[in-house]
């Protein structure tokens, strides 16, 4: 029988990073569940501790490894969203060298970063794997429950076993969120959306994609759970289905901006051309194209303001899986202009010549998705990648 550890509930008083974990065997799947990156955002840490407690409750076999961990505990203490930084927006590599260099840190993210890489670490070197790694979160507005991935093969094939949207590119607009840095290292890594903040519905929707997850990830069997056709039903009710948008524009807010939504919006819902969205220091802040609108703050703290969305037709779905699986991006190097990265076997390096003549739909197909521009070359960055260790 599996070794379950669990903690008491979080109280502003509570230190410990992991709030409950199940012990199976080291050669078996391994779930990490990130709750609470962002501090306001407690659903996940409800549904973390329901899940937890049913488990021991009715004794559920367990076959997988699970551990739940707090993400901004300082955060979640205070119910901000964070308290000096984005602790979803500082991931990559430098920061985790410069962190693990100084002794000195007297960010409050950085340090709760420093120990949840740290946990991490400790965690992937207990169990073998293979590991899922899923972040809960809520948004500000009013919202189906929706997935989102970096755009990798992988990701694609987990993701479609729940009948919810996925939204892929966010990659693209946002620096440091934890589960691209996760993604670099080949792992599956899914965000989940469970709906507005402090909304009991959302605690629901997030238990639900626990227990789907587990089953998915042949962490425990279906057959142990009771009422798991329960769980099932209550995410296919939600009037969602599986289908597949792509972020195509993100409104970043400026230092000293005051941005102000207009009230209403909901994530998916559709908007028009030059419809009015929000102000800007009085300024009015329209659509650039018939799209969706996502993400709408509705919060004093963040820095998008919001995102439009497109849908991905189906054709071009199975047309990038088959040009993945054959590995046409080869291809691309032909190109004169295009080349790898010599130090980076999932980077293409491209003159911007040769750039402003190729439609980033191409790059998108083969699962380019991640665009940088360093030493005047844009630096295209693939998500499907082989498993290796964290740094």
């Amino acid at each position: 029988m599996s070794k379950i550890s669990t903690n008491q509930v979080i109280e502003s008083t509570d230190t410990n990073r992991i709030i409950g974990n199940i012990d199976g065997s080291k050669n078996s799947p391994t779930v990490i569940i990130f709750a609470g990156i962002h501090g306001n955002e407690i659903a996940g840490v409800k549904a973390s501790k329901i899940v937890l407690h049913k488990i021991k409750e009715n004794n559920i076999s367990f076959e997988g490894n699970l551990f739940i961990l707090l993400g901004n505990m300082n955060a979640i203490k205070k119910d901000i969203r964070f308290e000096n930084v984005d602790l979803n927006r500082i991931w990559n590599k430098e920061n985790i060298h410069e962190n693990s260099r100084n002794n000195d840190v007297d960010n409050s993210e950085k340090l709760e970063q420093m120990d949840i890489y740290a946990q991490m670490k400790e965690i992937m070197q207990q169990t073998s794997g293979p590991f899922y790694f899923l972040d809960l979160h809520t948004t500000s507005a009013p919202s189906v429950p929706f997935i989102t991935i970096s755009d990798s093969l992988n990701n694609r094939k987990f993701s479609k076993k729940f009948p919810l949207p996925v939204v892929l590119g966010i990659e693209e607009y946002l620096d440091g969120p934890l589960l691209t840095f996760i993604n670099e290292f080949g792992h599956i890594a899914l965000g989940f959306e469970g709906g507005q903040h402090h909304d009991e519905k959302s605690v629901a929707n997030c238990e639900a994609f626990i227990w789907k997850a587990l089953v998915h990830s042949k962490c425990v069997s279906k057959k142990n759970i009771p009422d798991f056709k329960k769980y099932q039903k209550h995410l296919s009710d939600l009037c969602c289905k599986y289908e597949f948008f792509e972020i195509i524009y993100r409104y970043e807010i400026k230092k000293g901006e005051h941005f102000l939504m207009n009230p209403g919006f909901k994530n998916f819902e559709p908007v028009e051309k030059d419809q009015l969205l929000a102000k800007s220091d009085d300024y009015p802040v329209i659509a650039g194209e018939n799209s969706r609108v996502f993400m709408p703050l509705y919060q004093e703290q963040g820095e998008d303001g919001y995102f439009l969305l497109s849908k991905i037709s189906k054709f071009w779905l199975n047309s990038s899986i088959i040009a993945r699986r054959l590995k046409i991006n080869h291809f691309l190097r032909l190109i004169p202009g295009v080349h790898k990265d010599l130090d980076n076997n999932y980077t293409l390096i491209v003159d911007p010549k040769i750039a402003k003549y190729m439609a980033k739909d191409i790059f998108h197909l083969f699962g380019y998705r991640r665009q940088i521009f360093k030493d005047d070359k844009f630096h295209f960055i693939k998500r499907d990648r082989k498993v290796t260790d964290l740094l």
